[in-house]
């Protein structure tokens, strides 16, 4: 199912689960907003609004309240020496779109519990693998005698060389001759 949705002036398609930036909404991180201003919904069949879908919403929980990339707004006037330099950051909101919903029901308050994503599980050493790490003492698993890591040594500089001298640069303004 998915629906189209008005906020800030903009229009956003969007389907559970999906998370997208919008202008900046009230709303704290974890609280859950809805939008009633819906378009279209979509899914095994099609409603379209004239202008707006009688009882749909679109609820969202709030990610993230942030500000985008810096943009720099310079203005020169030639030959009046006159140069403005101002920068400037949009704030927006990062949502995830929890539920969409038709038939004038209400968003659920509290956000849905977050699957967790299992860590991919390490292989078991095989019995040959184990056998080729046995130590002299027999332990399975350790770094074999032969092929401990050592530390390695810095190299000394050369006794009969100096160190070599930082040539400075030529002073501003006087030329070398």
């Amino acid at each position: 199912m998915f629906a189209v949705f008005k906020t800030g002036g903009k229009q956003y398609r969007v389907a559970a689960e999906d998370v997208l930036q919008v202008d900046k909404i009230a709303g704290a991180p974890g609280e859950i907003v809805a939008f009633g201003e819906v378009l279209v919904v979509g899914g095994d069949s099609v409603m379209l609004g004239a202008p707006t879908v009688a009882g749909a919403t679109v609820a969202a929980e709030v990610l993230d309240q942030a500000r985008g990339p810096k943009i720099i707004a310079f203005k020169k006037r030639r030959r009046k020496n006159s140069r403005r330099k101002r920068g400037f950051r949009q704030e927006f909101t990062l949502l995830r779109i929890t539920e969409i919903l038709t038939d004038g029901k209400e968003p659920n308050k509290t956000p849905p519990p977050r699957p967790r994503r299992a860590s991919a599980p390490t292989p078991a050493p095989d019995a040959t693998d184990a056998a080729e790490t046995t130590t002299a003492a027999g332990e399975a698993g350790a770094v074999p005698a032969g092929k401990a890591k050592k530390p390695k040594a810095k190299a000394a500089p050369k006794a009969g060389k100096p160190a070599p001298k930082r040539k400075s640069a030529p002073a501003k303004g006087k030329t070398k001759k």
